[in-house]
């Protein structure tokens, strides 16, 4: 598969679709999230650590650059490089214990990490639009593709 478009009509279909990716990532993997403030980033992100049964707050972690969540068996890292002013600033941090063991990932602002990040399995572009968000979400790999067929085939059957 090349990839998948939707369009989310609101706030609530955003939490849903990252309800819907929770569970085709199995928590496992790393996503990149991309778009303007206020795309909508951090609403997917909640949804999609809501979706792997997180029940407390979901926050932004504009300000502290990583967010970690565990959730029974599964690890996530939740990251926001919007602040970052240099890429080395990752390995500072130790960014590659966070991959050990095949915890899921996202991040924010990915490309303020260009050259240290790994490559994603997904990277999802988010883009308003007049009555809701557009989202193109391009696989990296085969465990992307196989995200993009699950997803697909979700929003067939929701359709129709």
């Amino acid at each position: 598969m090349s990839g998948l478009n939707l369009f989310l009509a609101d706030e609530a279909a955003m939490v849903a679709f990252g309800g819907q990716l929770a569970r085709v990532t199995g928590g496992r993997g790393i996503i990149f999230l991309e778009g303007d403030l206020g795309a909508g980033k951090t609403t997917l992100s909640r949804g999609l650590i809501r979706g792997l049964g997180h029940t407390g707050a979901v926050k932004s972690p504009t300000f502290t650059v990583v967010e970690p969540y565990e959730i029974g068996d599964v690890r996530a890292f939740h990251f926001d490089l919007y602040r970052l002013v240099d890429p080395e600033e990752l390995e500072f941090m130790g960014i590659r214990d966070y991959f050990e063991d095949d915890p899921l990932c996202l991040f924010e602002w990915p490309q303020k990490g260009a050259g240290v990040l790994p490559k994603p399995d997904l990277t999802i572009t988010i883009s308003p639009q007049a009555s809701g968000r557009s989202l193109v979400l391009s696989p990296q790999g085969a465990r992307g593709d196989a995200w993009c067929v699950a997803l697909a085939e979700y929003y067939k059957q929701q359709a129709g």
